[in-house]
């Protein structure tokens, strides 16, 4: 039997990458998986094809994270089509980035829109779910630059900080319910995002890494799993860094 039999989760912006990552991970102990991202195209239908191979139920959901009435929509429509909402990994993000000075207002309220309003606006749906359930674990997907920031990063450091303080003052708030909160501070992981870099700045990243290795969607998914599981059922308010030691 899989750490998540019986349980669904809910991943936003999973098409691809660490979402992705997450939902095949859950998927594999057991869960029932709904997912969301801006459009369902074809990168999300090869992704509900992956998700589908594991025998669990699974369906795709076109949805504005950043938009509250939207979020509160695709909610309901997971509760109906799904009946219980376990798990929610907050993941949806994006980075615009670009020195303070030179930063646009449209930049940094579309960073914060999505990367920050988006987990309130399903946290804010999906809490009273939760209560009436008694229990949820709910995990922000952070990062290191969210702990030390970054120069050139001031809209993502800042919507990664506050996704710390979300989950931080949600596990003081709803813990009484029984509902967990956590953050995952991931360090330099390879994905889409850090694939359009230069082989020389990723070189000079890796130099930073105790380790000496960028890290994977996978090494993600497994600290998702370990707080989505009943293993951190006394895990809560904490941020767990996956960064190979590099912002330890």
């Amino acid at each position: 039997m899989g750490l998540l039999e019986g349980k669904v989760a809910l991943v936003t912006g999973a098409a691809r990458g660490i979402g992705k990552a997450i939902a095949l991970k859950f998927a594999s102990e057991g869960a029932d998986v709904a997912f969301t991202d801006l459009v369902i195209n074809e990168a999300a239908e090869q992704t509900i094809k992956e998700l589908e191979a594991f025998g669990h139920k699974v369906k795709g959901y076109a949805s504005n994270a950043a938009n509250f009435e939207e979020t509160h929509t695709v909610v309901e429509q997971i509760l109906a089509d799904f009946g219980k909402i376990d798990i929610l990994v907050n993941n949806a993000g994006i980075t615009k980035d670009g020195l303070m000075m030179r930063m646009t207002e449209q930049q940094w309220d579309a960073v914060i829109g999505v990367n920050l309003k988006s987990a309130f606006n399903f946290i804010h749906a999906i809490t009273p779910i939760m209560a009436r359930q008694r229990g949820g674990s709910i995990i922000n997907m952070s990062s290191v630059v969210g702990v030390s920031g970054n120069a050139g990063q001031c809209n993502y450091s800042a919507s990664k900080a506050g996704m710390i303080g979300l989950a931080k003052s949600i596990a003081k708030e709803m813990g009484p319910r029984g509902i967990r909160a956590n953050c995952i501070a991931p360090g330099f992981i390879i994905s889409d995002m850090t694939n359009v870099l230069s082989q020389e700045v990723r070189d000079a990243w890796i130099k930073q890494i105790p380790l000496r290795r960028g890290g994977t969607p996978e090494d993600v998914a497994n600290v998702a799993l370990f707080l989505a599981s009943d293993l951190s059922s006394y895990v809560s308010g904490q941020v767990i860094h996956c960064c190979g030691a590099m912002n330890c």
